[in-house]
């Protein structure tokens, strides 16, 4: 039952025409403003925008998708993760969908959900979405069995390594963490190291494997040693355990992280066993998280440019939506940014008595009550 409010009937919402008569223009003209066409002077737009605003004029996207076939909404099928690089991707995506005068639609898949990414393309097609983002996939398994092959009929932009499927149009966008994971690596070894260890993330995830490759390139293109590699999860505990197995090892002078969390615990173990960072082991992250620039010592990290990443793949997504037939726009590789901060310096020189790599191992600590395991 509607309560009444005693002030009589309430008025009925604004239409186009309405705003087309105190804008003093066509039905058409606002017909073609809020279709964002072509051949509208800026000043006949900005009279039809206030008078809509003043009007409280709301389009009726249902009417308009019947009419264009489309319903101006973008999916996106994102892992669901507090991670800061996938949340801060997906924040990227959400923000520039909505300046281009699109609705977001929005699946989190989980790891081990057996109806990942496709259950999650499902759902988003069922509701009509013009157009999907994929980001930051992760690998499902051997895309061996039936449904393997997502298919889609409406172009697909993925945001990291892509799982098999067929679409009218794919287009990627991504901050090539492999050349980022050389760029890192290079540092290092520009720095004086003579190899450089990895503390990579999770296998299944395509963005740790794309980092490890550009590790290991980096390294063989200069004849260098290629380390053991030691897996993480991505948290600042599995940096820490890592810390904890990598402390022993006297030759051990550099370490790239796959991301800032895993480098943040790593430095804790290597401190609390008398090794200093960066006197005796330099250590470089992965993302650039806020607190990077505060831990002690500020850490040395590649910035990840998530909002470039996404300004970019959207505009092309919307392009091919909107332009079905014409080429697709150029792609450019986004800037790697190296922000050197004190958690690197040159390696310690063993022939100087009073240098850093004389030091001496502490026995860590035993894990217990507030303490990492």
């Amino acid at each position: 039952m509607t309560r009444g409010t005693g002030r009589g009937p309430s008025p009925a919402a604004p239409r186009s025409v309405d705003v087309a008569q105190l804008a003093g223009v066509s039905q058409k003209t606002v017909s073609r403003v809020f279709n964002d066409e072509p051949y509208v002077s800026a000043d006949v737009r900005r009279r039809v925008l206030a008078a809509a605003e003043q009007l409280g004029y709301r389009r009726n996207n249902a009417a308009r998708a019947l009419v264009s076939g489309r319903t101006r909404s973008i999916g996106v099928v994102t892992l669901g993760t507090a991670l800061y690089g996938p949340a801060s991707l997906l924040m990227g995506v959400e923000r520039v969908v909505r300046d281009l005068g699109y609705a977001l639609r929005v699946v989190n898949t989980m790891e081990g959900d057996p109806s990942g990414i496709a259950g999650a393309v499902d759902s988003l097609l069922d509701q009509g979405v013009d157009g999907i983002v994929i980001s930051e996939p992760i690998d499902e398994g051997d895309g061996e069995g039936e449904g393997a092959t997502l298919r889609v009929d409406v172009p697909v932009l993925v945001l990291g390594a892509p799982p098999p499927f067929t679409a009218p149009t794919v287009l990627t966008a991504g901050g090539r963490a492999d050349l980022m994971a050389c760029r890192a690596t290079q540092h290092l070894l520009d720095l004086g190291h003579a190899t450089v260890h990895h503390l990579a993330g999770p296998q299944r995830w395509y963005a740790a494997r794309d980092r490890l490759e550009g590790w290991q390139a980096t390294l063989r293109a200069q004849g260098r040693t290629v380390p053991p590699v030691v897996e993480g999860d991505w948290s600042a505990a599995s940096g820490y355990r890592a810390g904890r197995e990598l402390a022993d090892d006297g030759d051990l002078t550099a370490v790239f992280a796959a991301n800032d969390d895993m480098a943040i615990g790593l430095i804790r173990a290597l401190a609390e066993s008398g090794r200093r960072v960066p006197q005796d082991i330099s250590v470089v992250g992965f993302d650039d998280i806020p607190v990077a620039a505060y831990v002690s010592p500020p850490l040395t990290t590649v910035r990840q440019p998530f909002e470039s990443v996404a300004q970019e793949g959207l505009k092309r997504l919307v392009h091919a939506i909107e332009s079905p037939e014409a080429e697709p726009l150029p792609l450019s590789d986004p800037p790697v940014d190296l922000v050197i901060r004190a958690s690197t310096a040159p390696p310690p020189d063993p022939e100087d008595p009073g240098s850093a790599s004389h030091y001496t191992v502490l026995p860590l600590p035993a894990a217990g009550p507030g303490r990492p395991s």
